[in-house]
């Protein structure tokens, strides 16, 4: 890949990363609450429902699984612009086959062509 394409895809990268750190931390003060409101506010006295409870559960797990494919999707970038450094970037690290650019611009951070991500999908 040319450096001139390559840029365009470590800028496109770096916007995901930082989108996608802000939400991490979003995702990770929600997770990670306390819940029932302020020690001193008045819904901190206030008995609590079974259901109520069992939406907060809810609620935490969604925003933990959440989170965890959000990091696994940094990862990923992370190991892009590693990739872009070496030079390595846009070949598939199955087959070593040029990753088609229609694939790069929907998946910047993909690590494989669509046929070997085919292949891995039907291990699966």
């Amino acid at each position: 890949m040319k450096k001139t394409e390559s840029k365009v895809y470590k800028q496109l990268l770096v916007a995901i990363r930082a989108r996608l750190r802000g939400d991490v931390n979003h995702l990770t003060e929600t997770a990670l609450k306390k819940g029932h409101g302020d020690a001193g506010s008045d819904l901190a006295r206030m008995p609590i429902h079974m259901a109520d409870i069992g939406s907060e559960n809810f609620d935490q797990e969604f925003s933990l699984s959440l989170l965890e494919n959000d990091e696994l999707t940094l990862d990923s970038i992370e190991h892009a612009l590693e990739r872009i450094e070496e030079g390595s970037y846009g070949e598939c690290e199955e087959c070593g086959c040029k990753i088609p650019k229609m694939r790069l611009d929907a998946i910047p951070y993909t690590t494989v062509c669509v046929k070997c991500a085919e292949k891995m999908e039907k291990k699966f």
